[in-house]
């Protein structure tokens, strides 16, 4: 779950992203898990779904750390949050903090590799 104010827009980095609707200070608490809006669900009911449920929820639920065999999908915007090597949020834990000072319009971002498994720069597997 979001707790800053956000808005979904074209990316340089891919497609669409995840930009700061005001200023966000640096330690500020950005995303977090909420089992009321996020969704964990088993990888083995994506075959009930027809196809392109199926590619809408292996693009945006990922494999997190921990939950083999389960995808986690964001219930807002969260997932439009791209990948950086150089993010502006720390994602080690389990919730997302600004490293950072990040202004208002700017892109949000994460590391993958921080809570995705199996993450591999410059490719991402479903």
């Amino acid at each position: 779950m979001l707790t800053v104010a956000t808005y979904v827009a074209p990316s340089a980095i891919e497609g669409l992203g995840l930009f700061a609707a005001e200023p966000i200070a640096a330690g500020t608490l950005v995303w977090r898990f909420d089992p009321l809006l996020d969704l964990i669900f088993p990888e083995a009911h994506l075959a009930l779904y027809p196809p392109g449920t199926q590619a809408f929820l292996r693009k945006y639920g990922y494999r997190q750390r921990g939950t083999a065999g389960y995808r986690v999908l964001d219930g807002d915007n969260g997932r439009f949050m791209n990948h950086s090597a150089e993010a502006n949020t720390d994602n080690s834990g389990e919730s997302s903090f600004a490293t950072r000072d990040i202004a208002a319009g700017e892109e949000i971002t994460c590391d993958y590799a921080e809570f995705v498994e199996g993450f591999v720069p410059g490719r991402f597997e479903d």
